[in-house]
């Protein structure tokens, strides 16, 4: 067995593998509405099953609850409940004015921890939030700046 420090060099990255209620619900939202493009999907018998999407560097993969090979299997409640990602970003605020154009509803960015972050849910309740570094005092609200140039 290798050391420990040996295994961790090993590990690459970390993917999110979302399970989603319905799969084509969930590509329209995170494609055509988050602007993420897919790279690698699943599709047998014609129909997605599974697919592997980035963003700038950041990755996902969702896939819909199946069972006995059908659809089925989610549990009850809420997916996302206890479940955020960040997307560290260059300029979360160009992401944020991006998706609200596409009528993505969108908490309104503020500064905290000197990041501009704003945050919104996808169809099964996942918590996405949007960072990006600033010089931007602390608990500022994109709307009291708005006009002023913002960074």
């Amino acid at each position: 067995m290798l050391p420990a420090a040996k295994v961790v060099e090993r590990v690459t990255e970390v993917v999110p593998f979302l399970r989603v209620s319905d799969m084509e619900r969930s590509v329209r939202y995170y494609v055509d509405g988050l602007g993420f493009t897919i790279t690698n999907k699943w599709v047998p018998d014609g129909k997605l099953r599974w697919c592997w999407m980035i963003k700038g560097r950041a990755a996902l993969m969702l896939q819909e609850f199946w069972r006995d090979g059908n659809p089925g299997g989610r549990p009850d409640g809420s997916l996302g409940q206890g479940v955020s990602l960040v997307f560290q970003c260059e300029d979360a605020l160009a992401i944020y004015r991006d998706v609200t154009s596409r009528n993505i509803a969108a908490t309104e960015p503020f500064v905290g921890n000197a990041l501009w972050t704003f945050s919104l849910c996808d169809p099964d309740g996942y918590r996405l939030e949007f960072a990006s570094p600033t010089d931007v005092p602390e608990e500022t609200k994109l709307s009291e700046v708005e006009g002023q140039g913002t960074s």
